[in-house]
């Protein structure tokens, strides 16, 4: 019931344009912990945060020396009127150190949106985004990500992965999971005036508001060796072929645990997307992805209206098709 509570929550507040769920900085310093080399001498935009607000703005200005960055920045979202930027760039008071007391803000001529001329001027300035972006508007974020050819670690919901235009990413090899967050549950700060009463909120003593999301991941298009690790597979094929069906509309094998893909199989085998948790691109490749219709096609007269993903008339939950490449 809790994740059915949590979901509804997650779409509700896309349907009302609701994305300000602020990140927890236990979170963020787990999932951030794996780029310090990726952040030595870079510029770093927080581009849809709440400077005042942000976790992200306040794990970085604390640790503006320790991870060796050349510039911080940070813009405001105001719906109607012009906003303002955030900026560390050198020790200002001249304390000794970098850090939020040297902090210069300026006014924006606009509303500080990601998608405003202003804050693109500044993205193309930018070595590596990071940041929660709105929830509602993510296949537009990442498109601008890519279209500027930038670095990024960011959150989304699981569910972006069976988006045509993620997914495509993704088997391109453009953008990848990060390490953490395997588990995939979440707690969001969220502001007073959301309602987002159910099983999953909860207020702490301070008031503040909070929500858990099922299904967080975090996305990005830096490396770390753990992706080049591989999966220990042990399970055979071979004289086990009842226990790998056929899909009734596509030529592969159903796989529903991960750690069920056979050692011996050298077709298309189709597993869950919680598999992208362990995929190393080094170990498998990636080829199609498998819903109501293909993910990378769209539907088809043949396929309109059926689950591609189906095994005897029985439909599974998408499913991502992998060959192993190392047979």
């Amino acid at each position: 019931m809790e994740k059915k509570s949590s979901n509804k929550n997650l779409r509700k507040a896309g349907a009302a344009k609701n994305d300000e769920f602020y990140t927890q900085l236990p979170d963020i310093e787990k999932e951030l912990g794996n780029y310090k080399n990726h952040l030595k001498d870079k510029v770093v935009f927080c581009n849809c945060d709440d400077p005042e607000e942000s976790n992200f703005w306040n794990y970085f200005a604390l640790n503006f020396e320790f991870l060796e960055l050349r510039k911080l920045v940070a813009t405001h979202f105001e719906k109607e009127k012009p906003s303002y930027k955030l900026e560390i760039v050198k020790d200002i008071n001249k304390d000794g150190k970098i850090n939020k007391l040297d902090t210069i803000k300026t006014p924006l001529k606009q509303n500080g949106d990601f998608r405003s001329p202003e804050c693109i001027e500044i993205l193309k300035e930018a070595d590596v985004v990071v940041t929660n972006p709105p929830f509602s508007l993510f296949r537009q974020y990442v498109t601008q990500l890519i279209e500027y050819n930038k670095k990024f670690i960011i959150i989304g919901n699981q569910n972006a992965i069976t988006y045509k235009e993620i997914f495509k990413l993704i088997t391109e090899n453009k953008i990848w999971l990060g390490k953490s967050i395997h588990s995939g549950d979440r707690e969001f700060r969220v502001p007073a005036h959301y309602d987002v009463h159910s099983a999953s909120h909860r207020i702490d003593d301070d008031g503040n508001q909070y929500v858990r999301v099922n299904g967080v991941r975090w996305f990005t298009n830096l490396d770390y060796k753990e992706r080049h690790e591989d999966l220990i597979l042990y399970r055979t094929y071979s004289g086990h072929e009842n226990e790998y069906p056929k899909y009734d509309h596509y030529d592969a094998i159903n796989v529903d645990k991960t750690k069920d893909i056979p050692i011996d199989y050298k077709g298309a085998i189709g597993v869950p997307i919680t598999f992208l948790d362990k995929y190393s691109p080094d170990q498998f490749d990636i080829l199609d992805g498998l819903n109501r219709y293909s993910i990378l096609s769209g539907p088809t007269e043949e396929t309109r209206g059926k689950f591609l993903a189906q095994v005897k008339g029985k439909p599974c939950y998408v499913r991502v098709v992998i060959k192993n490449k190392k047979i």
